[in-house]
């Protein structure tokens, strides 16, 4: 944690007449109350039909397919 964090918490707990445990305590509660009221992240289906990679790129490793595929386009 964050030294400058902690302290703040520290002296709001002072202030307040709680403890730090109470504290981490509400913070919890109302971060998975939030999480909770979200909806799930959907990752929108971008796919299209084919056969995969063209057979050159079969075996290839990443560095192969993106330099063919920024060729002669100044990347």
């Amino acid at each position: 944690m964050a030294d400058g964090l902690l302290a703040d918490a520290r002296q709001l707990a002072e202030r307040e007449g709680t403890t730090l445990r109470a504290l981490f305590e509400e913070g919890l509660r109302l971060v998975l109350a939030r999480r909770a009221q979200r909806e799930p992240f959907r990752l929108e289906d971008a796919s299209f039909r084919g056969e995969g990679l063209q057979e050159p790129f079969v075996e290839a490793d990443w560095a192969s397919i993106r330099a063919a595929a920024y060729e002669g386009r100044g990347a």
